[in-house]
């Protein structure tokens, strides 16, 4: 008991604990706070369980914290105290029972074990009290802690009720098993293979929201994995299942698009925290089962996957209501490029291949290159390390040219406005020429991204295009 009593030193447990034996009721820490104990991970939420109302309990708390913000949400019966760093909730004690074509529960008062029975997870079964006569003592009915030393998820119930009373529970066991780097035990396994499809009843939202928070764990790739285990690839993600597997014709086969794209999800991963980048890892090869085709002579290609790619994103983000903005264009941009820095690693570096990587990646110039590198796989080490080499050189070369020439983001120095009075034209297609050819000039090198050259070419191209300057034009008139 002193031992946990270390983990309760904060004022609102000391605080929450006075209440509690003015009113005489039972109050607990429970879930992820008190999981995150013993995993050594820190917490800012705190759940709170009263046998009683949360609501009334949380309003006699936060009298006696001055400066803390309470929110209440009643038709939930839960209140929500922010003091300092930390996000407090309480709740009180219930149990639920739930219709087969609902996830809503009917929800009635509880006690502590009928609380801890509805919750998900052993692992987030524990509770520790807040009482004074039993302050700090750990209350584990389901042996979760058990199941946290041996690094297991498993359900408090029967697996299968579990999950039929609340199917995004099985998108959450993926998440776990995926963040906490834990195993799930068979029966809850097979429990979620054979139950997968009542997801359908969750919106997308909630779905998409555990998957992004997977995808922020240090290897997503065990989700997806335990996801094409389970079924629910295909249900979420078909066009990710589509890439599974292994085709051969004449003795010569692909890789296995599905297990190559994890990969270099992996990849990603351990350089960016960056969700959208991850994001462009998993959809990068996208289009490949719609691109691949076998040559003779040649083996599979996959031409135009890197554009079909892109085009595929906006389709992909809105059926997982994800956000349409320019998060989805980012992603879009490092799909549709993807191959290009690879492509530039294999031959001759150029200074004008280089302009033009850089005028078209901008800002996002480093995150293509991670993801271009993570893209890099083999089962054969010299294959890659030859592979990283030529993109150091790739990337000394990005430096040189952009301390140089300033490209990133480049304007060209001539707008429009300028040429139009320089020859007293109105908007036309000569307008547009005349830019092209200047943006073309200063990212092949052959004039410097300055106005003075810029100027000079404005007026080479303007006298082939069969246009005079309006101040020679006036000179002849008078």
């Amino acid at each position: 008991m002193e031992e946990m009593q270390q983990y309760l030193k904060h004022k609102v447990f000391s605080v929450v604990s006075r209440v509690a034996e003015v009113e005489e009721v039972r109050v607990y820490v429970i879930g992820g706070y008190v999981r995150d104990i013993f995993l050594n991970r820190t917490s800012k939420d705190i759940d709170i369980v009263v046998v009683g109302s949360g609501i009334d309990f949380a309003q006699r708390v936060a009298r006696l914290m001055p400066g803390a913000r309470m929110a209440y949400f009643k038709n939930f019966g839960t209140a929500q105290l922010k003091v300092d760093d930390l996000e407090v909730e309480f709740v009180g004690a219930r149990k639920e029972s739930y219709r087969l074509d609902s996830r809503k529960p009917i929800v009635e008062d509880g006690t502590l074990d009928d609380d801890l029975q509805r919750r998900d997870f052993t692992i987030n079964t524990l509770a520790l009290s807040l009482n004074k006569d039993t302050f700090g003592q750990l209350v584990d009915p389901f042996n979760g802690l058990k199941d946290i030393k041996n690094r297991i998820i498993r359900t408090p119930l029967d697996p299968l009720t579990t999950f039929s009373d609340d199917p995004l529970r099985i998108m959450r066991a993926i998440r776990f098993a995926t963040q906490l780097n834990f195993s799930i035990e068979p029966e809850t396994l097979n429990a979620m293979l054979s139950m997968h499809e009542r997801l359908e009843i969750v919106s997308m939202e909630r779905k998409v929201d555990e998957v992004n928070k997977l995808m922020k764990a240090q290897r997503p790739s065990v989700g997806f994995l335990l996801m094409e285990q389970t079924g629910i690839l295909e249900q979420l993600f078909p066009e990710l299942a589509a890439l599974k597997g292994v085709e051969t014709i004449n003795g010569i086969s692909h890789k296995d698009n599905f297990l190559h794209t994890l990969q270099v999800l992996d990849n990603v991963a351990a350089k960016s925290d960056n969700l959208w980048l991850r994001w462009a890892a998993l959809l990068h090869d996208v289009a490949k089962p719609k691109t691949k085709k076998y040559i003779e002579g040649q083996g599979w290609t996959f031409y135009g996957h890197d554009y079909m790619g892109s085009r595929m994103v906006s389709g992909i983000f809105r059926r997982l209501k994800l956000p349409m903005n320019e998060r989805m264009r980012y992603v879009e941009k490092l799909v549709q490029m993807h191959l290009r820095p690879i492509n530039l690693s294999q031959e001759e570096v150029t200074d004008s291949a280089v302009r033009r990587l850089l005028f078209e990646a901008g800002d996002d110039i480093d995150d293509l290159m991670t993801l271009c590198e993570a893209d890099i796989t083999s089962k054969n080490d010299s294959t890659v390390r030859r592979h990283l080499a030529n993109f150091r050189l790739v990337r000394e070369k990005l430096k040189i040219i952009e301390e140089k020439d300033a490209i990133r983001n480049f304007q060209p120095p001539i707008s429009g406005n300028i040429i139009m009075e320089t020859f007293g034209i109105e908007p036309c297609h000569e307008v547009g020429v005349i830019k092209e050819a200047i943006k073309n000039a200063i990212l092949d090198g052959k004039i410097g991204n300055n106005f003075n050259e810029a100027y000079r070419l404005m007026l080479e191209k303007g006298m082939e295009l069969g246009l005079k300057p309006r101040n020679e034009r006036e000179n002849c008139e008078t």
